[in-house]
């Protein structure tokens, strides 16, 4: 069963010391996470001194790739619910000793963004918010021309063996992933609120990425697809 609000911050809270570790610890079933969090990050074309938010940001682990896109003169928004995980995040952004870095406690459905947002981020968290439709809604509000969404996340695959999903829920479940979450489908509202949209997907359909371009064009129009890089998934990263 889906956790609530209440029990999915306490289960982060946790985690938050050893979140880093317990996450690495998914290449040995070889799943490429960093791999994966590239291609989200790359996939939102930021540009030096571009605003850029991540939703559920947890301990800051896309805060060097982020940094390297945006560079000193940008920002870095991080939003998570959860205060340890957010604690994890000011300390990796103080040693690095990056200062355009703001950490906000908030639940995603209630964040209040900037004026002209560049680009949003949401990574293995997004899926887990049963409020996404109107999340990803206001995150599509909140971008300037030209800026995009990217959401990386887990997904129950089109055709998979029975005992293989329930294998894959085993073993993320550590992370809150249940059966159940496999009816939401944040993908869908992506092609709904953006004109232009892309969804592609890695390890054995089990991760997606989705990906939307906001326009001035007319309603969205499912089908229109991004130019997306590197879409092949490379065998070592």
């Amino acid at each position: 069963m889906a956790l609530a609000g209440k029990e999915l911050k306490e289960l982060y809270r946790k985690r938050a010391g050893l979140y880093d570790l317990t996450a690495n610890l998914y290449y040995l079933i070889g799943f490429r996470e960093n791999y994966y969090r590239r291609q989200a990050v790359s996939s939102l074309k930021l540009k030096r001194g571009d605003v850029v938010v991540e939703l559920g940001c947890g301990t800051g682990l896309n805060f060097s790739q982020l940094q390297e896109r945006v560079g000193p003169e940008g920002k870095i928004i991080g939003v998570d619910l959860t205060d340890s995980m957010l604690e994890q995040a000011g300390k990796r952004a103080s040693r690095q000793g990056w200062r355009n870095v703001e950490l906000v406690r908030s639940d995603a459905s209630e964040f209040e963004y900037p004026p002209r947002v560049h680009g949003t981020l949401s990574t293995f968290a997004l899926t887990l918010m049963p409020e996404f439709d109107r999340i990803i809604r206001t995150g599509r509000e909140s971008l300037a021309p030209g800026g995009r969404l990217a959401i990386l996340d887990f997904k129950e695959p089109d055709r998979s063996p029975d005992w293989l999903t329930r294998l894959m829920v085993r073993i993320t479940a550590p992370f809150g992933v249940s059966r159940d979450l496999a009816d939401r489908h944040p993908w869908e509202s992506v092609r709904k609120y953006f004109h232009v949209n892309s969804l592609q997907e890695y390890f054995f359909g089990f991760v997606y990425l989705s990906v939307g371009e906001a326009t001035k064009e007319g309603p969205p129009i499912v089908g229109n697809s991004l130019e997306m890089e590197e879409r092949v998934e490379p065998r070592d990263s």
